[in-house]
């Protein structure tokens, strides 16, 4: 690296990574996606994150940014640019005890949040693994064990501390920059780099937690019988059915319904899990009384040369039986990939469509299918996944940005409606004209 290039030393306090160095390697990849940046830069303090983007800047080089890294496009990392980690910027502050409002650090992970708020018995609704970075994930939704309760993550969020395309540092939230504020909660990355976020946490207490288990040759019945019991259900009921994992069995593997009930009265709790206990014949029931914490699991990079391709849609009440239809149809099917059908709706569904810029608040269930392996496994696997979403195509729509692989114009038109799109670009072209923050699902100033 040139001096012309290096950034200056009396702007940037926190550690810069170049090729060469011992530290080099973990700090050039994310978690999915290897990558070989022409530097890391791991600022210390918001003061190096505007050092940084002033730098990055003048550089014309590409920018990633890097929350937790766990996203399947790579976002996190690049060939040949810059990458801000954001790992040092994690703390977890309650600062409004009365009204539970809670600081977090732009580069904090969900894991990280939990240890904090559990003694103080309180949460936040987040995703479903402890090491997935607070960020990228709030930014872009927030789909997990409280979502039907609480909504999405970016729901709770109340204000944010951002630094913009020119270095500047702006405060966002309902009063302060508000447009802003609206498409920071959808809209992913693409308008500056949040350095900490203000929460609305909530009273939690244990949760019911864990698998019922079903035969695979029960799976049609199983799914409708569990999709129609969740519209009824009360709120603190969110569940998830996996199936046709090739890693248990393919075609032959269990129909897993995975449930979490916010709740620690053991009566409600049986109201709410004995009918999904009664869709056909269970062969395993390990739902216990947990922490919420301990609900969070932990996620390990795969192995060099094994990718993740993820690719998901929402379903909508009149689809819900089509669609069920198809992905049971599929999953008997040797070359299926792991099929996964997340429920949503309760609080997500009670915001208007435009509140924020997530758009999908209509939604009942998530489809979200992941195939796993090296690169020729992949390419193998991708005729039948093709045909599978090309029968789901008509009864599904939108698709969730945290469980897409790719990064295409097709991608970005289904994550963001026409409206939401052009909202979105209005902003993008006020705060980002030069489109810094491309490394995303990208809206486009122009």
């Amino acid at each position: 690296m040139s001096s012309a290039f290096a950034p200056p030393r009396r702007d940037f306090g926190g550690d810069i990574i170049e090729p060469g160095s011992a530290a080099y390697e973990p700090a050039a990849r994310s978690m999915l996606v290897p990558g070989s940046p022409a530097v890391v830069l791991r600022p210390d303090s918001v003061a190096d994150v505007q050092a940084g983007v002033r730098f990055a800047a003048g550089t014309g080089l590409v920018l990633s940014v890097r929350g937790g890294g766990h996203g399947f496009a790579g976002f996190g990392t690049n060939d040949g640019g810059i990458v801000l980690d954001l790992g040092r910027l994690a703390s977890v502050e309650i600062i409004d005890k009365e009204r539970r409002i809670v600081r977090i650090g732009g580069g904090a992970t969900w894991g990280q949040v939990t240890a904090a708020l559990a003694p103080h018995g309180l949460a936040i609704s987040a995703g479903d693994t402890r090491t997935v970075g607070v960020g990228g994930l709030t930014l872009t939704g927030g789909i997990g064990w409280k979502v039907r309760k609480y909504g999405l993550a970016l729901d709770n969020v109340v204000a944010a501390d951002v630094v913009t395309a020119d270095g500047e540092l702006l405060r966002s939230s309902a009063t302060e920059n508000p447009e802003l504020f609206w498409a920071l909660r959808g809209g992913g990355g693409n308008f500056g780099i949040v350095t900490a976020f203000d929460f609305v946490a909530h009273p939690t207490t244990d949760v019911f937690f864990g698998t019922i288990t079903f035969p695979a040759s029960e799976a049609a019945t199983v799914l409708q019988g569990w999709a129609d019991h969740l519209r009824t259900a009360p709120d603190e009921l969110t569940s998830i059915v996996d199936f046709a994992n090739p890693f248990t069995g393919g075609p032959d593997a269990p129909v897993e319904i995975q449930v979490a009930y916010d709740d620690d009265d053991p009566e409600r709790a049986a109201r709410a899990l004995d009918p999904i206990r009664r869709l056909g014949t269970m062969i395993g029931d390990d739902v216990t009384l947990k922490p919420y914490a301990d609900v969070l699991v932990d996620f390990a990079s795969p192995p060099p040369g094994i990718q993740l391709v993820t690719r998901s849609a929402f379903v909508d009440t009149a689809s819900v039986p089509a669609a069920l239809r198809i992905l049971t149809e599929a999953g008997a099917s040797d070359s299926a990939p792991k099929i996964s059908v997340r429920s949503v709706g309760g609080a997500v569904s009670r915001l208007p469509g435009d509140a924020t810029a997530y758009a999908h608040r209509q939604a009942e269930l998530m489809v979200v299918t992941t195939t796993v392996g090296p690169p020729p496994a992949i390419e193998a696997a991708r005729p039948n996944l093709e045909a599978i979403w090309a029968r789901l195509t008509p009864h599904t729509s939108g698709a969730y940005a945290n469980f897409l692989a790719s990064a295409t114009g097709d991608d970005v038109a289904a994550i963001y409606p026409p409206p939401t799109y052009r909202r979105l670009a209005a902003v993008k072209r006020r705060y980002d004209p030069g489109n810094l923050f491309s490394r995303n699902h990208n809206i486009r100033p122009q």
